[in-house]
């Protein structure tokens, strides 16, 4: 088989389909990747007033917002937005605590705050013992049972606890709470009508 000689105008050819052949295949890749990625994307808007959470998660090595770390929270807030600056920066309302940290940021660091503005606490009411444990006292026992489980019988009651949303009801193991609230199980005297 003898061997043949490409001119260089036949080289300059073949390589030249090649990479057409490559762009196409490139370009049928990008438009299929938009596709798929924009009909996911959400555009981000907000108005004046609405309340957002601010993404904190991606500055390292940047204390500016509580906990170091792992334990360090990826949002804080809500905020308040007072302005939009431009289509995709908007202007807080930052706490006095954060006077040092600018307060305009871009549209994806934000997230829109779907929280209920009644269930919202603020900080100076939560109370917490010396161990940083929330201080809930139980009101009353308003219902017992007793858990079966294959092999034994858990006395359960059901306790009202105080808190700052609204009436909360939880079950807990009857000897745990009488340990912890001997009050909550202070017999009721009922006075003897014979003497």
């Amino acid at each position: 088989m003898p061997y043949r000689q490409e001119t260089g105008q036949e080289l300059i050819q073949e390589t030249t389909d090649k990479i057409a052949q490559i762009q196409q295949r490139l370009h049928a890749t990008r438009s299929r990747q938009k596709r798929y990625a924009d009909k996911r994307r959400k555009p981000l808007e907000f108005q004046v007033g609405d309340r957002v959470m601010l993404k904190v998660s991606p500055w390292k090595d940047v204390v500016r917002f509580g906990k170091k770390g792992k334990l360090a929270p990826r949002y804080v807030g809500p905020f308040e937005i007072i302005e939009g600056i431009g289509l995709v920066a908007y202007r807080l309302r930052l706490p006095d605590e954060h006077s040092g940290v600018h307060d305009v940021f871009h549209v994806s660091n934000l997230k829109k705050c779907l929280a209920d503005e009644s269930l919202i606490i603020p900080a100076e009411e939560i109370q917490l013992d010396e161990h940083l444990h929330f201080v809930e006292e139980p009101l009353e026992i308003m219902d017992r049972k007793v858990k079966k489980l294959r092999r034994s019988r858990i006395p359960i009651v059901e306790v009202r606890w105080t808190s700052k949303r609204g009436p909360e009801f939880t079950w807990e193991r009857k000897d745990h709470m009488k340990y912890k609230y001997p009050q909550l199980f202070t017999e009721k005297v009922v006075p003897d009508n014979d003497s």
